[in-house]
C-alpha cells in the first residue's frame, strides 16, 4: 500500500488495507441523521450505537473521528444505497461523496451495498416488541448495525 487510506467497494482491497482485523464503525448515511454501528475486532459481531443528527460535514466529521478515536476504529464501513436493480442513483452518489470526504480522517472506507438493511433492522425492531416511536429513534443505528454485520461477516468468512 502507499499509505493512502482506501475507498473502496470491493471487500477484497479493503480487508487487505486491514492486514491486522480491527474494529470497524458501520455508518447508515440518512438525510437527517447518521445511524453508527461498532463490530469487534475479530469481526464477529455487530452492534447498533448512537444515531447522530446530520448537519454539515466538518461537524459530523469531528464527530466521527472522535468516535473513531476513542475506539481505536481501523476502518469504516459506509451503506450504500443502490436502486433495487443494482443502478446507482442519487443517494448512492451522495454516499460516495461523503465516503471521499471522510478519507481525510485516514482509515479505509468500504463502501457496502445497503439494499434491505432499513427493512431488515425494521422487522427485526418489531420482533423486539419495540414501540414505533422508539423504532423512529433507532432504525438507523440498526441499519448500521445490519450494514456493518453483512460487511464483516463477508470479511471474515473469507467469501469474497
Amino acid at each position: 500500500m502507499d499509505g493512502r487510506p482506501v475507498l473502496t467497494e470491493n471487500a477484497v482491497a479493503f480487508r487487505d488495507a486491514l492486514p491486522n482485523g480491527g474494529v470497524l464503525l458501520g455508518l447508515d448515511l440518512g438525510s437527517k441523521t447518521i445511524g453508527m454501528a461498532l463490530c469487534d475486532a475479530g469481526w464477529s459481531f455487530a452492534t447498533a450505537g448512537k444515531t447522530l443528527p446530520k448537519g454539515k460535514f466538518a461537524r459530523d466529521k469531528a464527530a466521527l473521528e472522535e468516535i473513531a478515536a476513542a475506539r481505536n476504529v481501523a476502518g469504516i464501513v459506509i451503506g450504500l444505497p443502490l436502486n433495487m436493480d443494482g443502478s446507482a442513483g442519487p443517494r448512492a452518489q451522495a454516499s460516495r461523496s461523503f465516503a471521499r470526504n471522510l478519507l481525510a480522517l485516514g482509515l479505509p472506507v468500504l463502501l457496502w451495498d445497503e439494499r434491505w438493511s432499513t427493512t431488515s433492522a425494521e422487522r427485526d425492531l418489531i420482533a423486539q416488541d419495540v414501540s414505533r416511536a422508539k423504532r423512529a429513534e433507532r432504525i438507523d443505528s440498526h441499519a448500521a448495525a445490519v450494514i456493518l454485520q453483512g460487511a464483516i461477516d463477508r470479511l471474515a468468512g473469507g467469501i469474497l
